[in-house]
């Protein structure tokens, strides 16, 4: 499913996927392409942050504990960030990374929310090549006492076998 920028596709009425949707489709998509961490650094759970990288294989014995902590996965994502803002792309960089994404499913069971965030789509670039993004990303949420929804952690860069 695909919605136009900052449209959530659940109803109005339901709170928590769309707190959870903000957070992880539209501010995620406009931190990176600022290459700005300060938009995004209060949607994480500092303690006890843990994510793996799955390599885009279906095969979990070949996954790896990327980034044992917080500190280490925001080293990486700024990285990946600088980097992307050096790419002359030939369209509007946060609009093509939106198109390519897709988050319409949200498990919620009590203050715990498995999210399944699906990238499949190019990016063109003005050199006439593209960026390709075939990736999906499992993320873990929890439910503060506040309200507010945190990233706990993630299985990133798993196999999107989805057609093209």
């Amino acid at each position: 499913m695909t919605t136009a920028p900052n449209q959530s596709p659940f109803p109005a009425s339901d709170l928590d996927r769309n707190q959870i949707w903000h957070m992880l489709v539209p501010r995620d998509i406009a931190a990176f392409v600022a290459a700005d961490w300060s938009m995004v650094k209060d949607d994480f759970k500092a303690d006890g942050f843990y994510a793996i990288d799955a390599g885009t294989s279906d095969d979990p014995d070949v996954w790896k504990m990327m980034f044992p902590d917080l500190t280490a996965y925001r080293d990486e994502w700024l990285r990946q960030a600088v980097a992307a803002k050096e790419v002359p792309y030939a369209e509007d960089l946060y609009t093509a990374v939106f198109r390519a994404t897709t988050l319409d499913k949200i498990d919620i069971t009590g203050n715990r929310a498995l999210v399944r965030k699906h990238f499949n789509g190019r990016i063109k670039k003005a050199d006439g090549s593209e960026d390709r993004l075939l990736w999906k990303t499992h993320y873990y949420c929890e439910k503060q006492d506040s309200g507010k929804w945190l990233i706990t952690g993630f299985t990133g860069y798993l196999p999107n076998h989805d057609p093209a």
